[in-house]
């Protein structure tokens, strides 16, 4: 399912604990012992507790109703005896709930699990009397309900540090022990997920995803687009998207972080910001910066120097000609220039020493016959992009008619050059990965981080909404565990820098984009192997949905124009796929919009309007 769209209520949710806050037990076991939203619940009755559950069971009236009044008196007496505030919401309720695949436990088994689950997160520990009062209610054959109150009886709050990893620990426990459906273990991976609150505003509203959904993305693109801090900023501007930079309070003028908004989405106490860390694990600012490092070390167009001269210079103008949009002066523009990872030359007066004339740039590696740096001038990119001329527009002089005009756009040729050249990198970052998981699957995590910035600026070039949801759907297979950078490696740099490219090339397409789209999915089937290989199963499992649901979509593209596989013919599946690439997508990427996307104008990114929102495509399913 692709993250940008709304689940299907129909669809079963496979979990194995999930925790929920509440402020009034009583109504919980009201809710807990009753039919249920659609008469789900039978048979409702305790199965374990604090004590014995045939004690604590409330007892019947008649016309089958119950009576609360003992038990939530007793989950009660430790909240009215607590030395000290209370937790704002001291109802702690967790459901466990086994895979649909997974055999019927007994009322003993979920008495089992449940005790384990309370001991495992420091509730109740065993043997610890004073422990919080829990009870354990099932109403149904494959989960039950536990309702906690968060005071232990020694009149103190209990510790819920680091509860939630707690409970995925005793979750996987309680797998082994009944030989239930193996689940990953929590590693922060994956994105924060949107709230019920922010799902129901977004269907009011008309929006297609959630305001959370949406900034990911667009924070997601930017970053792989982005060669520096201030292109990165820059970059979500245009897409629409609010941005409120952090500074520190020590060191006045230092971004220490930053916040997201989508226009329009506004709360009780005005617009609603998301700081990068609520969207995703690696979308803080210290990580993101993580992807650019110090372009005096590091160069952010690795490998782009064996492009053609032609093609070099069209890269060299669309990154001069915003950097000069964004300036308000020489200092700052050559600054910014460095900062993309372009070498800069400054030309001197020969009558008045130190006095700035004009300007060249080139790329690092890109050299002439006698092994020095190839230069171009301002005037040899765009006739509008010469120091005199920059000038005059800094200072109200001149107009950005060129700018608005679309002169400084990539062409058609170089376009389609720099579409090879991502594919070129992506079919070797694929035959690295395989490398590396035969061998040291660590060393292949860089170059399946990078993967994801590759598909997010392919998709937002290619104007794919199957890439979009290919790139939504393959972001928790890129993330390392538990929040870790890993090192950098040739094949990571080689993919950052086509998707820098691939940024420049404004959206457009390409006739190329079929190579490039059929060399990531064998990229993200590669990366599902690696992630096997280094025993990371959310992540594996990521990939390999990923893997699939593209692969299935191609192959969907090519059935009308192809006509060489009936209706109830098999799919192949991905991996199957990626080794006979060239027989199964000869397709262009177009003609993979429009079959596999429904009729419409293809999603660029741009902000979900309230009044009206923008065509989005639903899950390739």
């Amino acid at each position: 399912m692709c993250a940008g769209t709304f689940r299907d209520p129909d669809q079963v949710i496979r979990m194995i604990g999930k925790v929920i806050r509440g402020a009034n037990v009583k109504s919980l076991l009201y809710y807990l012992y009753g039919p249920g939203k659609a008469n789900e619940h039978t048979d409702p009755r305790l199965v374990a507790g604090f004590g014995d559950p045939a004690e604590l069971e409330p007892d019947r009236l008649g016309g089958g109703r119950r009576d609360f009044r003992r038990l939530t008196g007793l989950l009660s007496q430790p909240l009215a005896a607590l030395n000290g505030d209370n937790y704002a919401q001291p109802v702690w309720h967790c459901a466990l709930r086994a895979a649909p695949e997974d055999r019927v436990l007994s009322d003993a088994e979920w008495a089992r699990v449940a005790a384990h689950v309370m001991h495992a997160t420091g509730l109740a520990p065993d043997g610890d009397e004073l422990g919080v009062r829990w009870v354990a209610v099932r109403h149904a054959p494959d989960h039950v309900h536990i309702v906690a109150t968060l005071a232990r009886q020694d009149r103190h709050r209990p510790d819920l540090w680091n509860s939630y990893r707690k409970l995925r620990r005793a979750c996987r426990d309680t797998e082994e022990w009944f030989g239930l459906r193996r689940t990953a273990a929590a590693d922060c991976t994956a994105a924060k997920r949107d709230t019920r609150g922010e799902v129901e505003q977004a269907i009011r509203r008309g929006w297609d995803e959630p305001p959370r959904t949406w900034l990911r993305r667009e924070v997601c693109t930017a970053a792989a687009g982005a060669r520096s801090e201030d292109e990165f900023f820059a970059g979500l501007g245009r897409s629409g998207v609010l941005v409120r930079r952090r500074y520190s309070t020590v060191s006045p003028g230092e971004v220490t972080g930053y916040a997201v908004g989508m226009p329009g989405h506004t709360g009780k106490d005005g617009q609603v910001w998301y700081g990068g860390g609520k969207l995703a694990a690696d979308l803080t600012l210290p990580k993101v910066r993580a992807r650019w490092g110090d372009p005096a070390v590091r160069d952010p167009l690795a490998g782009a120097a064996s492009l053609p001269a032609p093609v070099i210079r069209g890269v060299l103008r669309a990154t001069v000609a915003p950097a000069a949009a964004e300036s308000f002066g020489e200092v700052e523009f050559f600054a910014r220039l460095r900062a993309s990872g372009l070498l800069v030359r400054e030309r001197f007066s020969e009558i008045n020493p130190g006095e700035v004339t004009g300007y060249a740039v080139g790329l690092r590696g890109h050299a002439g016959t006698d092994g020095a740096p190839r230069w171009y001038g301002g005037g040899r990119l765009h006739d509008s992009l010469t120091l005199p001329r920059l000038r005059a527009r800094w200072t109200g002089g001149e107009s950005g008619a060129a700018e608005r005009s679309g002169a400084f756009r990539i062409t058609a040729p170089e376009r389609a050059e720099i579409y090879r050249h991502a594919a070129r990198q992506a079919a070797v970052a694929a035959e690295h990965l395989r490398g590396c998981a035969a061998g040291d699957p660590g060393s292949g995590s860089d170059a399946a981080w990078a993967a994801a910035d590759a598909l997010h600026a392919a998709a937002r070039a290619t104007g794919s909404r199957v890439l979009r949801c290919a790139a939504d759907g393959y972001d928790r297979a890129a993330r390392a565990p538990h929040r870790q950078v890993p090192r950098r490696s040739g094949e990571g740099e080689g993919l950052r820098t086509a998707a820098r490219l691939l940024s420049l090339t404004g959206g457009d397409g390409s006739s190329e984009a079929g190579p490039l789209a059929r060399n990531l999915l064998s990229l993200i089937d590669t990366v599902a192997g690696l992630r096997a290989a280094q025993a990371h199963a959310a992540q594996a499992a990521a990939a390999r949905q990923t893997a699939e649901q593209l692969h299935a979509a191609f192959m969907r593209a090519r059935e009308p124009a192809s006509g060489m596989r009936g209706a109830g013919a098999p799919v192949a599946g991905p991996g199957r796929a990626a080794s006979r690439a060239d027989a199964e997508f000869p397709v262009p990427v177009t003609e993979l919009v429009d079959a596999a996307a429904e009729h419409g104008a293809a999603g660029t990114g741009s902000r979900p309007r309230v009044a009206q929102p923008p065509a989005r495509a639903r899950p390739v399913r």
